[in-house]
């Protein structure tokens, strides 16, 4: 009956323990312009801002630019794209191939615009203001209608689309990847002791 005790108690600390090993920074994936995707948007620039302002970016979420390759960009530049029309002189980085996910890794505000010509000139660009990240929030995702897929702009939905919606984190695929190891390792262990 001891032995059966103690093997309970290390089960229990070990599955303690593998809760411990969740991640403990707030990701979320930011789908640019919803069901809209990452295009020259009807709206013109104020299409893009709107969609900025709705959202919370914070050091470690991503940007999700959902666009074909060929039919537009994203850069990311050194200067607010009023500022400085629409000019990708100032490039910080250039992503050709859609779609593109681009990871905010420093705080402070963030300029991107499409550098087919035109594009930006006619509303294509993105101003956000990315916060320092916050410690210990579980991972979530935002949600939106758009697909990963480019869309032809015939099948655009161009109705407002909703917030996003983050998951509780025991939604993630790997939330419980940690926990999976060290479980079977405490199983191993309680089936050696009893013999």
């Amino acid at each position: 009956m001891t032995r059966l005790k103690s093997t309970v108690v290390v089960l229990a600390v070990m599955m303690a323990a593998s809760f411990q090993l969740q991640p403990t920074v707030a990701k979320t994936r930011h789908i640019v312009g919803d069901a809209l995707g990452w295009t020259i948007p009807p709206n013109g620039a104020a299409t893009y801002a709107t969609w900025a302002s709705r959202q919370s970016f914070t050091v470690g979420d991503t940007l999700f630019f959902n666009f074909t390759t060929g039919f537009h960009t994203v850069a990311e530049v050194s200067q607010s794209a009023t500022a400085d029309p629409c000019t990708s002189t100032n490039t910080l980085s250039l992503n050709p191939t859609g779609p593109a996910t681009i990871t905010l890794t420093r705080p402070g505000t963030h300029y991107y615009i499409c550098t087919i010509i035109g594009h930006c000139q006619i509303g294509q660009k993105l101003t956000i203001k990315v916060s320092p990240s916050t410690a210990t929030a579980p991972e979530s995702t935002a949600l939106s209608p758009s697909s990963t897929i480019a869309t032809p702009p015939s099948a655009y939905n161009l109705s407002p689309a909703s917030s996003p919606i983050p998951l509780p984190w025991s939604a993630s695929p790997l939330a419980f990847a940690p926990v999976v190891p060290v479980t079977l390792l405490a199983i191993i262990s309680v089936n050696v002791m009893c013999l």
